[in-house]
């Protein structure tokens, strides 16, 4: 299952939204994977989404598998428009 979003966010997925999402991912059991520009991390490390380094405006994917995929998904989904970060 995946999803791609777009970034609105000004400064992008920077150190605060990054946490965020991380602390979101770790909630659920399952396999969860951010993509930006052909680089893949996984979505629990903040280590791993800081590096992507992502800006305003980039389009990024976020694949989820496992036994709570959908509610992970979901979540995530939730925590990205909550937040302003992506659309």
């Amino acid at each position: 299952m995946q999803k791609t979003f777009k970034v609105t966010a000004e400064s992008g997925i920077h150190a605060r939204p990054a946490t965020m999402l991380v602390q979101t991912a770790s909630k659920f059991d399952s396999d969860i994977q951010l993509e930006y520009n052909g680089k893949k991390v996984n979505l629990k490390s903040i280590m791993g989404v800081m590096s992507l380094g992502i800006p305003q405006g980039a389009q990024i994917t976020i694949s989820a598998e496992g036994s709570d995929a959908a509610d992970a998904m979901n979540a995530l989904t939730e925590t990205l428009a909550k937040e302003g970060l992506a659309e």
